[in-house]
């Protein structure tokens, strides 16, 4: 039991520092980390010595999704889902179905398995991945709202095709009406979307009450489960229960928590997606081994053939589906031309993943070539992240299909910092008196003022030509490594308290990370870091 114990915490940690290499080496060379990972996660499991790795479906499905989901759903804004609402209704729900029957039906012919197992095995592969789309959409740079709506499908879609997959089961051992199938759906959709509002409202009043920041962060850490397992016991999609909860709880943030505990909880929460997002890749890989090796007794010429033309239906049933529905659901602000560069990008972002994976394994263990139907799904998988996942970026570049224009965000930016300033403002001269320091008053307007003035320098900057604010960002973090050295002298000489120190360092670091995130993360690059005065220290 002991070895037992040590063997898998060296497994964890071996695991995790597998995936910050790739990952550094992914970003190093431009590539997708997912894609990287599944690849390095086949040829380690090939490895002379390297066991079997089999993970357990119920660790993906209760340990692993609902805080992948909870992850990517608190960032993903409810406005952008109300005006993208057709697509991912067509894309979660219409493209999963007709991508389950299609597959099924095909699965059914070449491999004369009943027709009910076929259809759960179209379930099985029928939704992509959110994580494997969505991180090679990001990185070259495509629509906004292509994205989102990548994003959304990807959210949602899950708890379509496990409804499949569980229906296709349960028909294998008795007849299933369309009505059966119909409210089953209807619950599990209703009922995972109620139970997710329902905890989002009791989360949020409870978090209104907490105000230490440690506190809220952990209360965070169990939201995910707080939404998936009260849907999951009354059969209903915890899936959706939990993007619901996220969703709502994301939108709802700037009412409930402090601006310490909004940052501290997207720092968490970025590093756990991280770590667990790339982690499932890299166990895809690791299970091909023992995958395959399940069907070494079926003659391989049938397993290939078999395997292709399985893809092959898999990959051209997304395309036919999103062509033939482009006139529904295409979006009004883009004219045709776009449009069909949207559907065709769109089309070919269907790589799967760990969903796909876990739920081939709760195929019943005594079902019809059950062995080569978990093998179809690993292929499935691993033939669209590579096949998809590496020509996706190709494809965007021949279309020529780009995001929007960087000085057009600055604008919408500097806009929305214009009129938010002239509220500011205004309350604060609803708040002035006579006894009110006019110092205090002054500085306050032309702290507004430099906020307004960097906003709207960034538009008339040229691109290579250092702006005021970015000459400010580059020498105040000079400045602070000047004063960073002079702290850590008085630290070794012992001439102040760790105390006082550490909230010197604190603020300083703020102060550092805002100058280093907001290049990162705003269209507006350096420009809005001096909006502030110089934080003072303690």
């Amino acid at each position: 039991m002991q070895n037992q114990r040590v063997e898998l915490a060296v497994f964890i940690v071996a695991l995790v520092a597998v995936v910050l290499a790739v990952a550094t080496l992914a970003r190093r060379f431009g590539t997708s980390a997912p894609l990287l990972l599944t690849v390095v996660g086949i040829i380690v499991g090939y490895l002379p010595g390297m066991p079997l790795i089999e993970v357990d479906r119920e660790i993906v499905m209760l340990g692993l999704l609902p805080p992948l989901l909870y992850s990517a759903a608190i960032r993903t804004s409810l406005i952008d889902l109300k005006a993208t609402i057709r697509g991912i209704g067509l894309l979660s729900v219409g493209l999963v179905i007709f991508t389950a029957v299609g597959v099924g039906i095909a699965v059914w012919a070449l491999l004369g398995v009943p027709l009910p197992l076929a259809i759960a095995f179209g379930g099985v592969v029928a939704p992509p991945d959110a994580v494997a789309a969505t991180a090679v959409a990001k990185r070259i740079g495509l629509p906004r709202q292509l994205v989102t709506l990548l994003e959304a499908e990807s959210l949602f879609n899950d708890a379509t095709a496990l409804v499949i997959v569980r229906m296709g089961l349960v028909a294998l051992g008795a007849s299933v009406t369309v009505w059966d199938v119909s409210s089953q759906f209807l619950w599990a959709a209703g009922g995972g979307i109620a139970i997710g509002t329902a905890a989002a409202y009791l989360i949020g009043l409870v978090r209104r009450r907490i105000t230490h920041t440690v506190t809220d962060t952990a209360l965070s850490f169990l939201c995910p489960w707080l939404a998936y397992l009260p849907a999951e016991e009354v059969h209903a999609s915890g899936v959706l229960s939990v993007v619901t909860a996220g969703v709502l709880l994301g939108h709802k943030s700037m009412y409930f928590q402090t601006a310490q505990s909004r940052i501290a909880e997207r720092v968490n929460w970025a590093t756990i997606q991280f770590v667990l997002e790339n982690a499932v890749f890299l166990i895809i890989g690791l299970q091909a081994h023992a995958i395959v090796q399940g069907v070494a007794d079926i003659g391989w010429a049938r397993v290939g053939y078999i395997s292709v033309l399985v893809l092959l239906v898999v990959i051209l049933l997304r395309p036919l589906w999103i062509f033939t529905t482009m006139l529904v659901w295409r979006s009004k602000q883009w004219p045709w031309s776009t449009t069909a560069k949207v559907a065709a990008i769109t089309s070919w972002a269907g790589m799967r993943g760990v969903v796909t994976i876990a739920a081939a394994f709760t195929l019943p263990t005594d079902a019809p070539e059950r062995d080569l139907l978990v093998l179809l799904a690993l292929v499935v998988t691993a033939g669209t992240l590579l096949i998809q996942g590496y020509s996706l970026p190709w494809l965007a570049r021949a279309l020529d299909l780009r995001g929007e224009d960087p000085r057009e965000d600055a604008l919408q930016v500097a806009t929305v910092l214009e009129r938010s300033l002239g509220a500011g403002e205004a309350r604060l001269d609803a708040l002035v008196d006579s006894e009110t320091p006019a110092s205090v008053v002054a500085s306050l307007h032309e702290a507004s003022k430099r906020r307004r003035d960097a906003a709207w320098e960034r538009l008339g900057t040229e691109a290579d030509i250092e702006s005021d604010s970015d000459a400010y960002v580059r020498l105040r973090k000079e400045m602070i490594v000047a004063e960073r050295a002079k702290i850590l002298s008085i630290r070794d000489n012992g001439q102040a308290s760790s105390d006082v120190l550490d909230k010197v360092f604190g603020v300083m670091d703020i102060e550092e990370s805002m100058l280093t995130g907001f290049a990162e993360r705003t269209p507006l690059g350096l420009s809005l870091i001096h909006i502030s005065e110089p934080t003072r220290p303690y």
